[in-house]
């Protein structure tokens, strides 16, 4: 502390070298410029009037700290460039000395503040030089007390190696000792082992447990008292020693594993023969129970004195306690492989989950009202078959789901996982959900498991759809050369049995699928939609193929009911247009699309089937009376009427073969053949085979379209009837072509034809061209008259008419 006192002393009389701002002897600043400055001698390194160190120190504090020299500089800088600012007027010059004053002050009270910090620094750095010294001086102690030992500790080694021999001499004398107060029962050991191996043969298991413990006990004692005499450091014993002991008691080893094979045979064969015999599994379970008391209380006897505790006999911890239950496990393994797999495959699959069904519950009753009361509380017996079972279930019906099954194994497998595990002739039984719910086993197969077995039922059976939809095809497609008409049903409409066949496939299908759940009758349904689709697509191309080769050579015999079986495949679509829609009134709303980007449309392909079959019946009419139509609008139609009533035979025969088919198309049909018949009908007028030469022949032309129209009415009255009277009739164009004939004045022909563009917005001039000109009388001011109108007639909508015209 002196040395730190002095060297602070020395300190506070230099000026602290940090200072920028230096005070002289009377306190005031030289270093400020301006006016003032011009009467003092300028501030210099060296001065000794500033109260600055002398050069050698300026230069040598310069050399300890090189930072100071700039920031001395920059300090005089920023004081210069104060000082002008501020004292740049002369008469600023009078407070100067009040700036003295105050930068006076301030630097005592920084001087002070530097002074106190660089104190206590001074005084923490001399406390811990005096530790420093005291260290080394205990340092110095210790060292030489070291030394003293080390001299001591080598001046007692020859004694103690001169009591070595007495020690091995000592050691000696206990093993002898040791060895001659156990000759009786080493000597006996050989009949014991004898003796116990009798007793296990004879499943005398108690008995045998007994003696084994007895030899047991001798084998610890003996190793321990050779042990304890191999000297108070507790020294292993040499390996020849432990191999003559071992010698001795080489039987004990054997016959704790033919024990221990004896035990878990008893409790392997405990689920089959307890309700002949449960005694051995009585012993059986005494003697794991002792065994487990055992393996606990010789390590807590035997954890001494930390270098004094006393080694665990051989063998042990047993944990037969923990082997008890594994091979309990095993033998629920084996009782699943007991049920005979030999039919496991095929149909046999079901019996096979039967027989497990029934041999799981038959064992199960034995444990809950037999070897349950057989253990102690703690074991939980049924909970440990529970578990076990359950394992072997799981593993079991792993393997089987990846075998490569058919939908109706599948449907076994998921049938028996999904309702008959879990049902109350099973698991599902009042006493055993709470146990089950306790021990929170998990299903027997898993979500993901679950699903991709029943995607793969619903592969399997969409497989087997598909095949069965084909075959239903083709014998539909041998029906339609069939020599006969097709059946009818009570109704009277035309079916074959391709209906029949896919709906109640269909139907079958999802009833089964909801017998697993509805997410499985939904992907069913789904699927069935499909193959809906993809059938009907082959069947209208079916169709369209079927319309070729009638028309390649309509006079062929076998298509003699070409019609007949059209309309039939109409009806067909109706009957399934009908099934679907009771399909998808089935599925779920919300699963609808779920299993799939692209939802089935099986109704617009039935759609597409019933306008392609409707065109080829539309083709088949118009065949049937092409002979027919050349025939109209020449002169001897008009003299005699032909061929009108033929026509009319050919329409009602088809009108008649159309009652046949199922509404909403039996309309649809006639509609169509009335448009046809008046279509046609018109195209012949607008060939212009028949121009009027006068007002008679104008007045028998309109006649005769009158009385063909009525005959059309009278074939076609049947449509009103039923009351299906579509809202464009076609029939009413022919009176108003008869009224545009007949009409006597041409001049009114404007009027007529202004009528008629509003009736028919579609009609064309070419159409009126035709009109004017079959009358032959109309001028040409009149058709030009006619004309106009009709241009600036803006047709609001499109009729048929025109479209079929043309």
């Amino acid at each position: 502390m002196k040395a730190g006192a002095g060297l602070t002393a020395a300190r506070d009389q230099r000026p602290c070298p940090l200072d920028p701002f230096r005070a002289g002897p009377r306190g005031n600043r030289d270093s400020w410029g301006g006016r003032a400055a011009e009467n003092s001698t300028p501030m210099s390194a060296g001065d000794p009037k500033n109260g600055r160190d002398k050069p050698e120190d300026s230069l040598q504090v310069a050399q300890i700290w090189p930072e100071v020299e700039r920031a001395e500089c920059l300090a005089r800088g920023a004081a210069l460039k104060w000082a002008s600012g501020v004292f740049c007027r002369p008469e600023h010059l009078e407070r100067l000395s009040q700036y003295r004053k105050r930068e006076s002050q301030r630097t005592a009270s920084i001087h002070t503040r530097l002074k106190s910090i660089v104190q206590s620094y001074l005084e923490g750095v001399g406390w811990g030089l005096e530790q420093l010294r005291g260290a080394r001086g205990e340092l110095k102690e210790v060292s030489q007390a070291l030394k003293r030992a080390g001299l001591e500790s080598d001046g007692n080694t020859a004694g103690v190696k001169s009591l070595e021999r007495m020690r091995e001499v000592s050691v000696s004398h206990r093993q002898l000792l040791a060895a001659v107060s156990n000759l009786p029962r080493l000597y006996s050991v050989r009949s014991m082992v004898m003796e116990t191996e009798r007793l296990v043969e004879s499943r005398r298991l108690l008995e045998a447990h007994a003696r084994l413990m007895d030899l047991e006990r001798w084998q610890d004692d003996i190793l321990w008292q050779l042990y304890g005499a191999a000297g108070p450091a507790g020294s292993a014993l040499s390996p020849e020693e432990q191999e003559l002991v071992g010698r001795y008691f080489s039987g004990v080893g054997q016959l704790v594993d033919a024990l221990g094979k004896e035990l878990w045979a008893v409790v392997s064969s405990a689920l089959a023969l307890a309700r002949q015999n449960p005694t051995p599994f009585v012993s059986a379970v005494r003697i794991v129970e002792r065994e487990e008391a055992l393996d606990r209380a010789l390590p807590e006897e035997r954890g001494g004195a930390k270098g004094h505790s006393r080694p665990l006999p051989s063998g042990r911890p047993r944990c037969w306690r923990a082997s008890f239950f594994q091979v309990l496990e095993e033998a629920v393994q084996a009782r699943f492989r007991s049920v005979s797999y030999l039919h496991t495959r095929g149909p046999g699959l079901a019996g096979h989950l039967s027989a497990l069904q029934h041999g799981i519950m038959a064992d199960l009753t034995t444990v809950r009202h037999l070897l349950e009361h057989c253990v102690p509380p703690h074991y939980q017996l049924t909970a440990a078959y529970l578990r076990a079972s359950h394992h072997c279930l799981h593993a079991h019906l792993a393997q089987v789901s990846s075998w490569d099954l058919e939908s109706g194994e599948i449907f076994a497998v998921l049938n028996w996982v999904l309702h008959t595990y879990n049902s109350p002739d099973m698991m599902g039984q009042p006493e055993l959900e709470a146990e089950m719910e306790k021990l929170e086993l998990g299903p027997l197969i898993s979500t993901e498991g679950l699903e991709q077995l029943q995607n793969k039922y619903v592969q399997s059976v969409r497989k087997s759809v598909s095949e069965w939809m084909h075959k239903a095809l083709q014998v539909e497609l041998q029906d339609w050369q069939r020599d006969q008409e097709p059946d009818t049903d009570h109704e009277g409409f035309y079916l074959t049995s391709l209906p029949t066949i896919i709906t109640q496939m269909l139907e079958d299908n999802a009833r089964v699928a909801l017998m697993i759940g509805t997410s499985l009758r939904d992907q069913m349904i789904q699927m069935g939609l499909y193959e809906m689709e993809n059938l009907i697509n082959r069947f209208r191309e079916a169709l369209v193929e079927f319309g070729k080769e009638h028309r390649r050579d309509p006079s062929k015999d076998k298509n003699k009911f070409y019609l007949h079986y059209l309309l039939a495949s109409i009806s067909n679509c109706i009957i399934l247009k009908k099934s679907t829609v009771s399909l998808q009134q089935q599925q779920s709303s919300r699963s609808a699309g779920q299993f799939s980007r692209t939802p089935p449309n099986p109704l617009a392909a039935l759609d597409r089937a019933v306008r392609r079959a409707c065109r080829l019946v539309m083709d088949q009419l118009l065949l049937a009376l092409l002979p027919l139509l050349p025939g109209l609008m020449t002169r001897h139609w008009l003299v005699q009427g032909d061929p009108t009533p033929k026509l009319c035979s050919v329409l009602e025969l088809h009108l008649e073969l159309y009652g046949h088919v199922r509404p909403p198309c039996r309309e649809r049909l006639q509609e169509e053949a009335q448009w046809l018949l008046v279509v046609e009908y018109v195209r012949a007028l607008m060939q212009k085979k028949l121009v009027c030469r006068g007002a008679e022949e104008r007045r028998q032309l309109a006649q005769q379209v009158v009385q063909d129209n009525q005959q059309f009415r009278e074939i076609l009255h049947g449509l009103e009837g039923e009351g299906s009277v579509p809202e464009v009739n076609p029939l009413a164009l022919l009176p108003v072509l008869a009224d545009f004939i007949r009409l006597k004045d041409p001049n009114m022909l404007t009027l007529e034809v202004s009528g008629l563009a509003a009736k028919y917005p579609d009609i064309s001039e070419e159409h009126v061209c035709v009109l004017l000109d079959i009358r032959g009388d109309v001028s040409r001011d009149v058709r030009g008259a006619v004309l106009d109108l009709l241009e600036q007639s803006a047709p609001p909508s499109a009729c048929r008419l025109s479209a079929h015209l043309h």
